[in-house]
C-alpha cells in the first residue's frame, strides 16, 4: 500500500448554460471535500450527483488536486 496521497476535490454548482463549464453564481460553489484517493472522491460525486438529478443545470466535479501539486509525479515541488 502507498502512503502517497492522491488528493481530490470534488465541488459543483449551477451552470449558466450546458454546453460549457460556466457558473451561474461563483458565490453559491458547492464545496464537497477534499479525499485521499479516487474511490472515496468518487462516492462523494455520485452522492451529491444523485441528490440533486432534478437540477439539469447542476453539476458536480472531481479535480485531481495531486496532478496541480505534482504535474510531473516525481513527489517533489
Amino acid at each position: 500500500m502507498s502512503d502517497k496521497q492522491l488528493l481530490h476535490l470534488v465541488f459543483g454548482g449551477e451552470l449558466e448554460n450546458l454546453e460549457e463549464v460556466r457558473f451561474r453564481d461563483l458565490d453559491k460553489l458547492d464545496l464537497v471535500g477534499v479525499y485521499p484517493d479516487y474511490e472515496s472522491a468518487t462516492k462523494a460525486w455520485r452522492s451529491k450527483a444523485q441528490s440533486t438529478v432534478d437540477n439539469a443545470h447542476m453539476r458536480y466535479f472531481i479535480v485531481h488536486m495531486h496532478k496541480l501539486l505534482d504535474p510531473d509525479g516525481d513527489g517533489k515541488f
